[in-house]
């Protein structure tokens, strides 16, 4: 049974589904929707068990795709565009595998088809560092000395290469509202789905839209190379992968990401 999303719509045109990552809210994706509103209309859920749309129960990652196609049809939504980020990117694949005539562009940001990563084990002082970086950074966003004393030293180090004031203020406002408002359930369904090894490769060549993929050169979430090992499956893809950047790398450098984006829209008349 689907799940009622909470969905957050801005502007008008061609539908752009934007789907957040893990943890996220449909939030995360501002930086996205605030640029495609102005040309399109841009759809973007809570996913269930994350931000507004939390549920009782466990639930499987295969839901989140029940409550997309409600929400699609509830909509009336017909010809769309597909932004996935991370995990988001994941269900944008399965959509457009699910919708393969519907679907007109697909944009894959730090996500892949056979997701890997490469992340250091994590130590009880880094989780000491991050809570301290993160709440100073919820005091006074983007503080310099914040940066260099916690931040660099905390898990902010494996989700941004650039520690930039901007990055830090993207964190403020979206990272820790995300973080927190992400369910034990929502954690649950994603280790479960990682566990059984998600792949998915075999069948991208069933996609016959346009799609850009994106990714951070230092991403040890979702690597490089398994973004570009899924961009090369995807039967007509174009690739940029950022230097010195990692899995947050949208918030890292939102203008070159941005502006790429814009660039792929118009190549492709869309």
């Amino acid at each position: 049974m689907s799940q009622e999303l909470f969905v957050e719509l801005k502007g008008e045109g061609l539908p752009v589904l934007c789907l957040h990552g893990h943890p996220g809210t449909g939030g995360s994706m501002s930086v996205f929707t605030d640029r495609l509103s102005r040309r399109f209309w841009t759809l973007t859920p809570d996913l269930r068990g994350y931000g507004r749309s939390q549920v009782r129960g466990e639930f499987e990652l295969v839901d989140h795709l029940t409550d997309l196609e409600a929400l699609l049809e509830r909509l009336e939504i017909g010809p769309f565009l597909l932004l996935g980020w991370s995990l988001g990117g994941i269900l944008a694949l399965e959509l457009a595998l699910r919708h393969p005539q519907r679907v007109k562009g697909l944009i894959l940001v730090a996500a892949a088809a056979r997701p890997r990563g490469n992340h250091p084990p994590v130590s009880w002082v880094d989780y000491l560092y991050t809570g301290i970086a993160a709440l100073l950074n919820g005091i006074k966003p983007g503080w310099q000395w914040n940066m260099e004393q916690f931040g660099r030293r905390s898990l902010f180090r494996y989700l941004i290469c650039r520690h930039t004031p901007q990055a830090y203020r993207y964190l403020a406002q979206e990272g820790t509202r995300a973080y927190l408002s992400t369910s034990g359930a929502a954690n649950r369904a994603l280790n479960r789905a990682l566990r059984q090894g998600y792949d998915r490769r075999d069948a991208l060549d069933q996609i016959p839209s346009p799609a850009l993929v994106l990714a951070g050169a230092q991403d040890c979430h979702i690597t490089a190379d398994s973004s570009w090992e899924t961009a090369q499956a995807l039967p007509k893809s174009q690739w940029h992968c950022y230097p010195e950047t990692a899995h947050l790398f949208p918030w890292e450098i939102p203008g070159q990401v941005l502006a790429d984006i814009d660039h792929w829209l118009d190549s492709q008349e869309l």
